[in-house]
């Protein structure tokens, strides 16, 4: 395949985080003449059987997760690095490209499902897949960004509302996205819960905008070692001046930005109330992200 399974999970995490023209393909054609057998191949012809302009806005969303305005945006971004330098008649069309990988990450399907429902071979999708995903990392910082200070006020604002905690700019967790691991570390992958899986840290705004995602690390790995090997320490450090605070699980280290569970909840029953209120949100994020793109979802199948 062109692109190993924790790579291709590593992106589709960062990417998915921040937000296909079925076809047909025609294949060689043979003949027979004179008592001989005659070939010649007819370059592929990609024929659209749906138009992204006609189909009804419903179906967009059910299908590929998002708009047409949003998917007609993300065409124009990748296109450059979508079409072939080499103009070739029988191209995939960027928007081909676009809408199948779209298709695949909100299904969860197999590629060789996607790749039959957009026209292609499974090898031909796969190679599209490492394409677009490649491409749009080169937009994730655009759509995945830390709240600067000139944000904080609103940001503190917001996560009061939810728990009436003062000075909270995000609230952050690990969720584990299953995998077929690469078979020379297979145990490294194996999570606690006996499955292969990327251990994904992200940090979420009240709102669950996605302010920060580390999908770099696999399964077996702790919590507190993905902080302490992520940006989140540094950035939260630059912002300690203005008395801000991520609020974390048992798991993570006490630190003088991070917020985590006291040790005596009875003393302290009010926070802890306030407290699981405000953190719900990126609960209800990991929920969220996974319903929407189902290929992070364990139903959905394993990333591969």
């Amino acid at each position: 395949m062109a692109v190993t399974s924790a790579a291709v999970t590593s992106a589709v995490v960062r990417i998915i985080t921040a937000g296909a023209l079925r076809l047909w393909f025609l294949g060689p054609i043979g003949h027979r003449q004179l008592g001989h057998v005659r070939r010649w191949r007819n370059p592929p012809v990609y024929r659209p059987l749906v138009d992204l302009l006609t189909m009804e806005e419903r179906h967009l969303i059910i299908t590929y997760r998002f708009d047409r305005a949003t998917i007609q945006e993300l065409c124009t971004q990748l296109e450059p690095d979508l079409i072939s330098p080499i103009r070739h008649p029988t191209g995939i069309p960027p928007q081909v490209q676009v809408l199948s990988v779209l298709h695949f990450l909100a299904s969860g399907s197999f590629q060789t499902t996607v790749a039959m429902a957009s026209g292609m071979s499974q090898p031909m999708f796969s190679n599209v897949l490492s394409r677009v995903l490649s491409a749009l990392l080169k937009h994730v910082r655009s759509y995945i960004v830390f709240p600067q200070v000139e944000d904080l006020a609103t940001v503190k604002g917001d996560f009061s509302a939810l728990g009436h905690i003062p000075n909270i700019i995000g609230a952050i967790d690990g969720t584990h996205v299953a995998l077929v691991p690469p078979h020379r570390s297979e145990q490294v992958y194996r999570n606690r819960k006996s499955y292969h899986s990327m251990n994904v840290q992200m940090v979420c705004l009240a709102d669950q905008y996605i302010s920060q995602v580390n999908a770099m690390f696999p399964g077996s790995v702790h919590d507190a070692y993905i902080l302490r090997s992520s940006s989140i320490p540094y950035v939260m450090g630059q912002l300690q001046r203005h008395r801000v605070w991520l609020l974390g699980e048992s798991g993570y280290p006490n630190l003088s930005w991070l917020l985590t569970p006291v040790r005596n909840p009875r003393a302290e029953e009010p926070y802890k109330e306030a407290r699981g209120r405000t953190r719900r949100v990126i609960e209800r994020t990991f929920g969220f992200l996974k319903a929407r793109f189902r290929c992070l979802h364990m139903t959905g199948g394993s990333l591969f």
